[in-house]
């Protein structure tokens, strides 16, 4: 009784008991394929820093066969009782004597189940000549090492890895670090991976899998390499090229070497996320690394870009400095994010990624709004509920906000800050606070002060711009989508333009309310023409409500084309979320897109898409008289640009004209404008007498598949019979996918027939 009342005591913790920290872990796996089993060995090494009778690490759906633990004299205590407590995912070692002060080696012999459940160790399945076979793939973040092997599976609690694995002879092994040695016995080899710098749980990886790789080599010597299916290398390259050259790039960037010898890019077909970090062996879902310069799109190799430098980043931002807990996960996320748009726009400049970064700070913005949104910062109190926070508000929100303090710190003293961080903190753990402080000391700025509202609180507000004689009125109060009153006070990076980008002035907004004199910008506030945009290039993570005349005096700007694209895209955005949160009417939205009729900017575009579906998706549940109307209405507003386009890509036409191609006869036939849609039929019939017509690219095949569901949902089953066809008859990834995700475009609200 007394024994089980000790146990009691580490229920209910979200941390593990202090009293232990491990220093090393010696690993060895043992797979049986066939069987989707494997069994294992692990030697840790451990830091008693606290007398105890117990160990307390983390273990879950593992069989524990035996355990011993050795201290530094050679003496061995065997546990009394081992208790795997499900619920706790601790595994609980209770001895009769207490372990003393000192170091010593916690052996652990274990045994668990390749499932497909695609975390922890799990099998999925790959084709070897048409033959389905199985291979092992590890995921651990954020809590799921535990489910591979016993440990401290927390990360702050780094150790250095020595791992090595039993595997069918014929397969690829790869880990966080370099082959050693390889033993062959029978059909069975064992691979020796090198010892792992200082790393955290959740960064360890193993991947068993038929492979053959492409390689290339950094400007320090690392070794970069791509694994991809058997017959599809060529398909590596694009990645490989980029991790080389982001390696390269972020080096410089933070003033910090990549810390390990090499780094592996691999390709997986069965995966949960887009990609997983891991240090040293970076894991993909097939269709974030495969490449192919026939059948994927524009749209596919930017996503693949950012991806690449996203996971590369994090090698520097999460691997080497660590966050302390998943409390300050979005220090990985929204900073991996972030730095992963500035690393493309340096590798391609011509893609202007800054201008659709946007759309990751609409996201944010859109999450954020919500009154059931959460802080940037969370306290984690149980593990799995760190899995809730890994969404927009991390990412998005967390990027948007990092990008916010960027432009008003200047890029200079961010990217001083930045460096000294990573050196500071190299092979540790830090929090937000360590980074804010950093900050504060290169810059001058007390960052804490100005950031804390942005990070610990939940919401962001709405600034309300109202203009008398030589001054600008602005207020804060909290945005909510829901149109209800919200509470908050944040430390606002105000900056605005007068009638000219050359005219422009910045302040903090500090207090609810506050005036500002812009005499000395302007001579007089009467010029009809005199307009006034706040959150110059939208680089500021709130949105902005004019009174009607400031409104008005926009409208004529954007239709006298006096504004840049971000912040044409910024002022329809908050339009829109102000008409859903019933701040504004939608006729003035309605009005606002008119004045857009001639816009010919990708990114502006896009987003005046996307507010046409939402329009149409809202006003189909309120309003269903009004849906054909309104896309009418929509339909007419990208005649323009449709018809400048036209299908077909002219040679050495830019970036975006292929990007917006795709999007706006996308749209155009979800709308049901009767000349795209059968435009889009009789390029369909093409391609099933051929595969490669030039009639239908990579960018304009989406248009297609959706005309072709749309007109199934009518009355034509044959045509949705040979789009299944193609989507079986596709020898890509991204095509099945495409394929897939359009095969429920026309029963989606608003957009059927």
């Amino acid at each position: 009784m007394e024994q089980k009342q000790s146990i009691e005591q580490f229920k209910g913790r979200a941390r593990l008991p202090n009293f232990a920290i491990p220093r090393r872990y010696d690993l060895h796996l043992r797979l049986d394929l066939s069987a989707c089993t494997y069994s294992g060995t692990v030697q840790i090494n451990v830091s008693i820093v606290e007398e105890t009778k117990f160990l307390v690490l983390n273990a879950l759906e593992l069989d524990v066969h035996e355990v011993c633990f050795t201290n530094s004299h050679g003496q061995q205590y065997r546990p009394s009782d081992v208790v795997l407590d499900g619920d706790e995912e601790f595994l609980v070692l209770v001895f009769d004597q207490a372990l003393g002060v000192g170091e010593g080696v916690l052996g652990i012999g274990f045994s668990a189940v390749l499932d497909a459940h695609l975390k922890g160790f799990y099998k999925c399945t790959y084709l070897d000549g048409g033959e389905k076979k199985n291979m092992a793939v590890t995921q651990f973040e954020p809590v799921d090492a535990r489910r591979c092997f016993p440990c401290w599976d927390e990360p702050a609690l780094k150790a250095t890895f020595k791992i090595a694995v039993d595997v069918p002879s014929e397969l690829t092994a790869l880990s966080n670090m370099p082959i050693i040695s390889e033993k062959l016995d029978a059909n069975v080899k064992t691979v020796y991976f090198e010892e792992s710098p200082i790393m955290s749980t959740y960064l360890v990886a193993v991947v068993v899998g038929l492979f053959e790789h492409i390689e290339d080599t950094t400007s320090d010597g690392v070794k970069v390499r791509a694994y991809c299916p058997v017959g599809k290398s060529d398909k590596g390259e694009f990645a490989l090229n980029l991790a080389v050259k982001t390696l390269d790039l972020f080096s410089k960037y933070f003033s910090t070497p990549y810390s390990l010898p090499k780094l592996d890019m691999v390709a997986v077909p069965e995966f949960s996320g887009g990609a997983m970090e891991n240090y040293g062996l970076i894991t993909y879902r097939e269709n974030e690394m495969l490449y192919d310069h026939l059948h994927s799109t524009t749209a596919r190799k930017q996503r693949m870009a950012i991806v690449v430098a996203h996971e590369v980043a994090h090698q520097w931002f999460g691997n080497l400095v660590t966050m302390e807990w998943w409390t300050d996960l979005w220090l990985n996320e929204g900073f991996a994010t972030w730095v992963s748009y500035m690393a493309t726009d340096i590798l391609f400049p011509e893609w202007k990624i800054w201008s659709q970064f946007l759309q990751q700070t609409t996201g944010g913005l859109v999450k954020d709004a919500l009154e059931q949104s959460h802080p940037i910062e969370v306290e984690i109190h149980q593990a799995r509920s760190i899995l809730e926070v890994f969404d927009d508000i991390s990412y998005k929100k967390g990027s948007a906000v990092i990008r916010m303090l960027q432009s008003y710190l200047g890029d200079d003293i961010f990217q001083k800050s930045l460096s000294s961080y990573i050196k500071r903190f190299s092979g540790k753990n830090a929090k937000t606070e360590d980074l804010w402080s950093v900050l504060s000391e290169e810059s001058g700025v007390k960052v804490s002060e100005m950031m804390d509202a942005w990070t610990k609180k939940k919401g962001y507000p709405v600034i309300s711009v109202k203009a008398k004689e030589h001054i600008l009125e602005f207020e804060q109060t909290q945005f909510l989508s829901s149109g209800l009153q919200g509470d908050g006070n944040w430390i606002v990076p105000i900056n605005f333009s007068l009638a000219s980008y050359d005219r422009h002035k910045s302040f903090l907004l500090e207090t609810k309310s506050r005036e500002v004199d812009i005499s000395d910008l302007v001579d007089s506030f009467d010029n009809e023409q005199l307009w006034v945009k706040i959150n110059i290039y939208q680089s500021g993570f709130y949105r902005v409500n004019y009174e009607d005349k400031l409104a008005a005096r926009l409208r004529k700007a954007i239709e006298h084309n006096s504004l840049e694209a971000t912040d044409k895209f910024g002022i329809l955005d908050d339009a829109y979320a102000l008409c859903e949160a019933c701040e504004q009417s939608l006729s003035s939205l309605l009005s606002l897109m008119d004045v857009y009729r001639k816009e010919v900017d990708y990114i502006v575009l896009t987003n005046l898409i996307n507010v046409c579906y939402n329009v149409v998706k809202i006003s189909s549940e309120a309003i269903p008289d009004s849906a054909n109307d309104l896309k009418q209405f929509f339909i007419n507003l990208l005649l323009f640009p449709a018809e400048r386009l036209g299908w077909d890509s002219i040679p050495g036409e830019d970036h975006f004209s292929a990007l917006l191609r795709a999007e706006i006869l996308q749209a155009l036939v979800i709308f049901g404008h009767d000349q795209t849609q059968k435009e889009a039929l009789d390029r369909f019939q093409t391609l099933l007498n051929d595969r490669n017509t030039p009639l239908l690219s990579a960018d304009t095949k989406g248009a297609a598949y959706i005309a072709v569901m749309r007109n199934a949902s009518i009355s034509n089953r044959k045509d949705f019979e040979s789009l299944l066809n193609v989507y079986r008859e596709a020898n890509t990834v991204q095509e099945k996918e495409r394929i897939l995700r359009f095969f429920c475009i026309f029963s989606g609200p608003g957009y059927s027939s």
